[in-house]
């Protein structure tokens, strides 16, 4: 018998009901990247690989164009009016994120600016003002994959961090597919690396020495599935 005179296999099953009644649901997930198959290759690679349902982790390329305030703008719209043919409904998501790069897109920091003044301003279908994130790379995405094999302090820009990443990934070429299975077993190393530049006072506002906030949703991506769907 229970401490309550209550059978213990009684009380077990009331402790997991009570804490099934706690658990927080999956958050739901909105990415609008800027390319057309690296980027969302790569978070797709990772939702499926943690078998993540599409219904909560979205991921799209971005349908009006590489600049990243356009990249913004169709995520905002993607949110607020949802997309039929994506089978997106309207405000169906607990956070948005904007992928980007720096490179030289001469709105980049408009972008940053229009994130900041969309961050929790906007209400999704259970009323909850929605955190609105930049996920960017500076120089560009292939940084993020090179520091899984090296650190990297020194201004960079995109054809230099391609040559050296294709000295650890043969042939890389934007577009491929299995970049994630290719680098995971290094993602602690570039976490490391990524938080490192941080620590360094590299930012994305600066703009101009390598940065990149990628590894935190990646990190955000591995927690989801330890949530209950």
């Amino acid at each position: 018998m229970g401490k309550d005179g209550q059978p213990r296999h009684r009380q077990a099953a009331r402790e997991l009901r009570r804490r099934k009644a706690q658990r927080q649901p999956a958050e739901r997930l909105l990415i609008v990247c800027e390319g057309s198959k690296t980027e969302p290759r790569y978070l797709d690679e990772i939702r499926q690989q943690l078998r993540l349902p599409s219904a909560n982790v979205q991921v799209q390329p971005a349908a009006w164009g590489t600049e990243p305030l356009r990249i913004v703008d169709y995520a905002e719209r993607l949110f607020t009016e949802g997309c039929r043919a994506l089978e997106i409904h309207r405000r169906s998501f607990d956070r948005v994120l904007a992928v980007f790069d720096r490179d030289e897109h001469r709105t980049y920091h408009g972008a940053l600016q229009r994130v900041a003044a969309l961050n929790v301003r906007l209400a999704n279908d259970e009323s909850v003002k929605v955190p609105f994130e930049a996920v960017v790379s500076v120089p560009c995405f292939e940084l993020w994959l090179l520091l899984h094999f090296e650190e990297r302090f020194a201004p960079i820009d995109r054809d230099e961090a391609v040559a050296r990443l294709r000295a650890h990934l043969a042939g890389y070429a934007k577009g491929q597919g299995s970049h994630w299975d290719a680098t995971r077993e290094c993602l602690d190393v570039a976490t490391g690396r990524a938080n490192a530049l941080v620590a360094a006072g590299h930012t994305a506002e600066d703009g101009t020495q390598p940065y990149t906030n990628m590894h935190e949703r990646v990190k955000r991506l591995l927690h989801l599935k330890d949530q209950p769907a």
